[in-house]
């Protein structure tokens, strides 16, 4: 069996930009012959010393009649390769795709340009939805001027496949879009009872989407920080958590104003219930939550000190 890697979406979807990237990666190089075969030419093209190095050969399937499991084999008998990448036309009705019954799908990806995504499922919704469906692994790319709208295109593309792994990028990295309905508590009620999963989701939401804790109530075990130069009658109630692996740890958590704070010892157990207010704080350097707590009473420390985000 001969393993395919289908990658899928519109032009200006940031395929051949995502495919070069991947061909150049040392976890992607193959000793034997990869097949790419491009249904589709943008603007980025495939440098002749990228696919020598990689030790890929590419050819052009341009019309859509011509991609059959025939003229597929022919070219897998010229080049005899040991794995198969298809950058495919997202114009082309993907119901329609058959492959030699030797030919294995190893994983379906769809690239989506976030700055037209809105346009293409509002007047092409029926081939966005067969590009979605049967992916596994979804990017969404050109995010920077349509972040606001992020969870309703989440929504979308879940409501067609809950199954896949979904990434949305800007210019500066991966950017995190937390649903509602993701959330191991109801986010609608004013009281969060927050268990060790639940802080470090509320922790990293709140990051993300501060206005939906705005005037809440929230409690939940911590540990104790009182940063160097903090405010008088102010800590840090958080937790230690591992975000990748042993040597990645940090201590997540947000200030939090007490008027005994000063009586509070350093890295003792506390139990926290406090409001949240999203204001500027001097140590963030900018607007972020804030808790007024209303009550800070000594408890006994978890069995699991360390939240665990792996």
């Amino acid at each position: 069996m001969i393993p395919i890697y289908l990658i899928n979406g519109f032009l200006d979807s940031g395929k051949t930009e995502f495919l070069k990237y991947t061909l150049s990666q040392p976890y992607f190089q193959s000793r034997k012959t990869t097949l790419l075969i491009v249904c589709e030419e943008g603007e980025v093209e495939y440098e002749p010393e990228l696919l020598k190095n990689s030790r890929t050969v590419m050819e052009v399937i341009e019309d859509e009649e011509d991609f059959t499991s025939q003229n597929l084999i022919a070219l897998e008998k010229k080049h005899k390769p040991s794995r198969i990448v298809i950058e495919y036309n997202g114009m082309w009705d993907i119901r329609d795709l058959k492959f030699p019954w030797h030919w294995k799908m190893e994983q379906q990806i769809t690239m989506i340009n976030g700055a037209t995504f809105a346009n293409y499922f509002n007047n092409m919704k029926s081939l966005v939805a067969e590009h979605i469906r049967k992916s596994e692994l979804i990017i969404m790319n050109r995010c920077d001027d349509v972040v606001n709208d992020l969870p309703s295109f989440k929504r979308n593309i879940m409501a067609l496949n809950r199954m896949a792994d979904i990434i949305f990028e800007t210019k500066t990295g991966e950017v995190t879009v937390t649903l509602e309905e993701d959330l191991p508590y109801d986010v609608n009620k004013d009281f969060l009872e927050l268990d060790d999963m639940g802080y470090g989701f509320w922790y990293l939401d709140a990051t993300d989407n501060p206005a939906r804790y705005e005037g809440k109530t929230i409690e939940y075990t911590a540990m104790v920080a009182k940063p160097p130069n903090f405010p008088k009658g102010c800590f840090v109630p958080g937790r230690m958590a591992m975000t990748c692996c042993a040597e990645d740890m940090a201590f997540l958590g947000y200030a939090c104003k007490f008027a005994d704070a000063d009586r509070l010892e350093e890295k003792s157990w506390v139990k926290v219930k406090a409001k949240i207010h999203n204001e500027f704080f001097e140590d963030y350097g900018s607007v972020g939550p804030v808790l007024y707590a209303e009550s800070v009473t000594p408890t006994a420390k978890p069995k699991d000190e360390v939240l665990s985000f792996v």
